[in-house]
């Protein structure tokens, strides 16, 4: 991460051991993240193996936690057979798609601009004609 988090990122790996190689993986993501993303507070990701079932595999389960300003939390979840790091970029790709929906509905709407220009000043108008008619020829001509 880039470091701009407030809250330093957290990774917790449950029921395996600790792997460089995952938790590297998990930085990169949450780095990518961050950088796409840069109001993000705090991200907290935890890796868990399920217990082995009738099956063969192995069962990942992966839980990503971010915090934005104003109390907002966004949480993912997501379960993968056999592979760790399919269940990480699912997790990952699927908190991408619920920021980018919030940062959408964040942006003003197709009618809406930031105003850039001064405000202009009681006894003026764009186009240096005053409101009471000042410097034009119509007193009441207010534009």
């Amino acid at each position: 991460m880039t470091g701009s988090l407030q809250v330093p990122l957290q990774i917790t790996l449950r029921n395996m051991t600790h792997s460089d190689a995952l938790e590297a993986q998990i930085r990169r993501k949450a780095g990518k993240l961050e950088e796409l993303h840069p109001r993000i507070i705090s991200c907290r990701v935890t890796l868990e193996q399920g217990a082995r079932q009738q099956r063969q595999g192995r069962d990942f389960r992966v839980g990503v936690d971010v915090r934005l300003p104003g109390r907002q939390e966004v949480v993912v979840n997501r379960e993968h057979d056999e592979d760790p790091y399919i269940a990480l970029r699912e997790a990952f790709d699927a908190m991408k798609r619920q920021l980018d929906e919030i940062a959408h509905e964040q942006q003003p709407g197709p009618g809406v601009r930031a105003r850039t220009a001064p405000l202009a000043t009681s006894g003026s108008r764009a186009g240096g004609r005053r409101r009471d008619g000042g410097g034009g020829s119509d007193p009441w001509r207010c534009f």
